[in-house]
Formats: structure tokens, C-alpha cells, sequence
């Protein structure tokens, strides 16, 4: 009776888990290295998880050795050495070891250096194809620019769109075509407007695309290059932030590089990602909405996925808080770690089915850096208690191995869970990623 009571507690407990910046534990960004299949970097509430085994196990670096804290997510970015950039609200933070010390970007340099980028709002950040790192500033404090740095960030360089009333929000380079860049932001005055700028000299000149009355706006008028179609550079899509009242958000395509747009799907809450995928559909996902795909290279309409059974239990759309695709072709995405899902991370080549990938109660613990790095420093006394709020039992011994079935309950992961990279283990199943209670609450927008 004791045992089931404290059963009972943590149950009840395991929603309101939450640390510094008072949110519950949850995945909200999936990051790859080009040409590396092995490494995943997930973005959690809590900090930045990094494997290198394809997601069998996973090591936590926390907020404060990367440079943040509160309810802000930065936007993480890695190049092909495997130099981790994260764009905080003090400049752009880098790590060129693995994650274990953090910089700031040009912090070095005197204040009235144009290519000082330290101590400003780095809200949009891209890698080119050729290495380049693009980022763009949304300070509220003074003007704001894009930059690119030519030698992977040590560097940066004024891009030719300086302003001092509008904030850079997004920025993509297109993998076709580096010298084709894509930058939006915002005013609120003299005028409200979002703009769409266009590049194809890779900064050497730009070009405003205005964008045509049919598309909508939320009360800001903030819209994002969401993806640039990896084979053309003509082919994006653009969403409307809270365009389709109250939460929802409204995504539009472009065939010739942001000249003209179509709506192509308004959904309830925010798009979460958009993702070109190999073999020629794209998806959009959502948690509340669903995850809607289109076929013919995102020509066709977006469809809800999901599958109804007469003979057996329908399949609900996939409800995913993050969606990135690895580059072989393989689907990661962001789960509820506790119930529906139980899965922090999961993985698919069906984008209706998935398989658990990866849960909190398996995470192997902080990243291993040596004394006097920033992260031994700054996460290594914070584990012990993060590891004893998730019953952290640690990866299995060999990855594939079984798992238990998940608790008939909302609660802790069993701690008789044994897998890590058990997709397809005996009493593990294919598991479907939904809108949980530790990641359904909205997360609050920053300008």
C-alpha cells in the first residue's frame, strides 16, 4: 500500500517537474550535422541533449553553460565539424569542442566594431552549404542587420540590410544555391509590416519581395521563411505567426523565389516545422493540429494524416512538437516523454506510425568534458538531482534492447525500462506521437 501511495504521488508530481525557468520537461527542436548519421542534438526545456550513436544514448548540457535561462529556446545550428552555434538573447553562444566550452561570437571586439555581433538579440541563424554561417539580429536597443561569417563564426560581416525599426526574425540559405538567401522581419512603426528580402549575391545586394494583401497576419505582422525546397531554390514556404486567430498559424508557398504566394494550410496552434522530404512530399507539423503532408513536392494540397481501421483502433494524426529529417532519409521528432507518447524523442520512414527513440529516464548524464570546461563547471552539481526527478536509470547496456510496456497511467517511465534504441522491441510496439500534458501548455512568444 505504501509503495502504490508513492506511486500515486509521483504521478501526480511528474506534471509539475520543472526547473529554473518553470516550465514541465519536454523536446521542443530536433538539430543534425550535415553528413554525420549518427548525431542528433535535441533542444529540451531544460537545455541541449547531444548523442552520437543515432540516439542510443543522449547527454545533457544545461542552460547555463550554454548562456540562457527562462522560457527562451534558442535556435542551435550545426556545421560540419560539429561546431554547436546557439543564438541567445546576449549574442550568439559557440561551442567548438562538443558542447563542453561555450563563447560568445566577437565578443572580443570593441563595441563600435561593425562586426561585433556580442551582446545582441541573435534571433535567426543558417549554414550554407559552403559553411558559411548567416545569423540576424532582432535588438531592441539599436539597429539590426544580417550577418555572415566566412571562417565557421569566428568572424562576422554586415550583410547590407542595416535598420533601426525592423527585427530580423528568420533567415535560410538555399542548399541549391548559397548565393540565395532569404531574411524576414518586422515594424511596428512608423508603419506595421513584415518584410520578405531576397538575396542572390549572398549579401552583395538585396531585393524586396512585398508581400501580396492575401496574405494574412496575426495582431504582428511576423512571418517566417519555414523551409527552401533543398533541390530549388525558387520553391518556400513562409508562415504567418498566429495569422489564423486565435493560436493558429497559416503557411504559403512560393514557386518563384517570394514574387508571389498561395495559402496551402491554416492550422489551430503554431507549425511547429516544415520539412522537404526526401522522395518528394512535405509535411507540416503541429502538436494540436496534426501533422499534414502534400504530395508532388509540396504542390499538392495538405492532407491530415491518419489512418481509420474498421477492424482495429484508428490512427491518430502524429502531433509533434519538433520534425527534422536525418540525412538518410529517416524522421525525428519531438513526443510527450510521459503520457500519451511515452517517448521524449521517436523516429519513422511512415509519417502516420512512429517508434519511440529515446525517454528522459534513459538520458546517461551530463555531457563528459573535462574540469574547468563550462559545462563540467556549470551542469555537472545540477545533475543529481535532475537525474533523481526523472529516475534516471540510465541507456541499456546493449542498444536494442526490450522495453517494458508503458504504464497503464500518467506517470514516471517504469523503472523497469531496459531500451534505448529499442523502435522495434518486443512490448515497445509502434507508438504514435500525440499532444501530452508535459507539452500541451503554449509556449509563451517573444517578440
Amino acid at each position: 500500500m505504501r509503495r502504490a501511495a508513492g506511486a500515486f504521488v509521483l504521478c501526480v508530481l511528474a506534471p509539475a517537474i520543472a526547473f529554473a525557468n518553470g516550465r514541465p520537461p519536454a523536446t521542443t527542436g530536433v538539430f543534425m550535422r550535415p553528413g554525420d548519421d549518427q548525431a542528433l542534438y535535441v533542444r529540451v526545456t531544460f537545455g541541449l541533449l547531444v548523442s552520437h550513436d543515432a540516439g542510443c544514448t543522449f547527454r545533457w548540457v544545461c542552460e547555463k553553460s550554454i548562456g540562457y535561462g527562462g522560457e527562451f529556446d534558442p535556435k542551435y545550428a550545426i556545421a560540419t565539424d560539429g561546431t554547436i552555434f546557439a543564438t541567445t538573447f546576449t549574442g550568439l553562444r559557440v561551442s567548438r569542442d562538443g558542447g563542453c566550452t561555450w563563447t560568445t561570437a566577437t565578443s572580443q571586439l570593441p563595441a563600435a566594431d561593425p562586426g561585433r555581433i556580442a551582446d545582441r538579440w541573435i534571433d535567426a541563424i543558417d549554414i550554407a552549404p559552403t559553411g558559411d554561417v548567416w545569423v540576424a539580429t532582432a535588438e531592441s536597443a539599436g539597429a539590426n542587420d544580417v550577418y555572415r561569417s566566412t571562417d565557421n563564426g569566428v568572424t562576422f560581416t554586415p550583410r547590407g540590410l542595416p535598420s533601426a525599426t525592423i527585427w530580423w526574425k528568420s533567415i535560410k540559405v538555399a542548399k541549391s544555391d548559397p548565393q540565395r538567401v532569404y531574411a524576414t522581419g518586422y515594424q511596428v512603426a512608423p508603419t506595421a509590416r513584415a518584410f520578405l528580402e531576397r538575396t542572390d549575391t549572398a549579401g552583395a545586394s538585396w531585393t524586396e519581395k512585398p508581400l501580396p494583401a492575401t496574405v494574412l497576419y496575426g495582431s504582428t505582422p511576423l512571418v517566417h521563411v519555414s523551409a527552401v525546397d533543398p533541390a530549388n531554390p525558387d520553391h518556400l514556404f513562409l508562415t504567418s505567426i498566429e495569422a489564423n486567430p486565435p493560436r493558429g498559424d497559416r503557411l504559403y508557398r512560393s514557386t518563384d523565389g517570394g514574387t508571389t504566394f498561395t495559402e496551402v494550410l491554416a492550422t489551430t496552434d503554431p507549425i511547429r516545422d516544415v520539412v522537404f522530404r526526401t522522395g518528394g512530399t512535405v509535411l507540416a507539423a503541429t502538436m494540436a493540429s496534426g501533422t499534414f503532408e502534400s504530395r508532388a513536392g509540396g504542390g499538392g494540397p495538405f492532407v491530415k494524416l491518419g489512418e481509420t481501421r474498421p477492424n482495429g483502433p484508428d490512427l491518430a494524426p502524429p502531433q509533434l512538437g519538433c520534425l527534422a529529417q536525418r540525412p538518410n532519409g529517416e524522421l525525428v521528432g519531438c513526443g510527450a516523454n510521459w503520457h500519451p507518447d511515452y517517448m521524449a524523442v521517436g523516429r519513422t520512414n511512415n509519417p502516420v506510425t512512429w517508434q519511440k527513440l529515446f525517454r528522459f529516464v534513459e538520458l546517461s548524464g551530463p555531457l563528459q568534458c573535462a574540469p574547468g570546461t563550462t559545462t563540467h563547471t556549470d551542469c555537472e552539481p545540477q545533475w543529481p538531482a535532475l537525474a533523481q526527478q526523472f529516475g534516471v536509470t540510465g541507456p541499456p547496456a546493449v542498444c536494442g534492447g526490450s522495453v517494458d510496456a508503458p504504464p497503464a497511467i500518467d506517470g514516471p517511465p517504469n523503472k523497469g525500462e531496459t531500451g534505448c534504441c529499442d523502435a522495434g522491441a518486443p512490448g515497445s510496439g509502434a507508438s504514435l506521437l500525440g499532444l501530452g500534458v508535459f507539452v500541451a501548455g503554449r509556449r509563451r512568444r517573444r517578440r
